[in-house]
């Protein structure tokens, strides 16, 4: 995923078009039971299994959080099993993202940092190094999975939104914990804000909130 936001990209955001919102992406696979017992042992909402009487059968499941799903079944698509790669899941926390997968029956990678561009789609490995970047930075952290058939996911760590990639009149977490961490977040950086000022900020409720919708925009954090 890039980080760098596009002319296009911000033009086509302030022009009233009609919404065409991406809901779910067909992955090919071999075996759909196969595949709907890995999606469901991880953890992801059964939200449709329907077969008919022609042979097609669709599966859908949506992962934690996610506003979009992902579709599998039979003559539902012609691309070859396992040719679905570099699945985005995007994640507050790679290594707590990493450390579930795991427990829940996933091969996942160690944590990773591209050193090269481009290096996260790499089946290799090539132009990777081991752990976050020094640091630390929203984007740069990755892991890697694969399902039974090869379809490869790509976990990425994103802390702080650039500007332009969230809508600016919305803050939503997706999860309770994604919630926790953004709030330990704002309470460090309101520690150091603190410390600037040498008194105890009573207004700090306003500071708070000041600084998740910021995180949450790409706007400039308070400090």
């Amino acid at each position: 995923m890039s980080t760098e936001t596009s002319t296009a990209a911000t033009t086509t955001t302030t022009t009233g078009l009609v919404d065409l919102k991406l809901e779910a992406v067909v992955i090919p696979v071999t075996d759909v039971d196969r595949s709907k017992a890995f999606y469901g042992n991880l953890g992801w909402r059964l939200d449709a299994d329907f077969a008919f009487d022609n042979g097609f059968r669709v599966v859908q499941y949506t992962s934690p959080g996610s506003p979009a799903s992902v579709q599998f079944g039979t003559r539902i698509t012609t691309a070859p099993a396992g040719s679905a790669q570099g699945l985005y899941l995007i994640v507050s926390d790679v290594e707590a993202a990493r450390a579930d997968l795991i427990a829940r029956g996933a091969d996942v990678s160690e944590v990773f940092h591209p050193v090269q561009p481009g290096a996260q789609f790499q089946a290799d490995g090539t132009g990777r190094a081991s752990g976050k970047p020094a640091e630390g930075s929203s984007y740069g952290s990755f892991a890697t999975f694969n399902d039974p058939d090869g379809n490869t996911w790509l976990l990425q760590e994103v802390t702080t939104r650039l500007p332009g990639r969230i809508d600016s009149g919305v803050t939503a977490y997706a999860s309770v914990k994604d919630l926790t961490d953004a709030l330990v977040r704002a309470a460090t950086a309101h520690g150091e804000h603190e410390k600037v000022t040498g008194e105890h900020d009573e207004q700090w409720p306003d500071w708070y909130a000041a600084y998740l919708v910021a995180e949450q925009t790409g706007a400039d954090l308070p400090k």
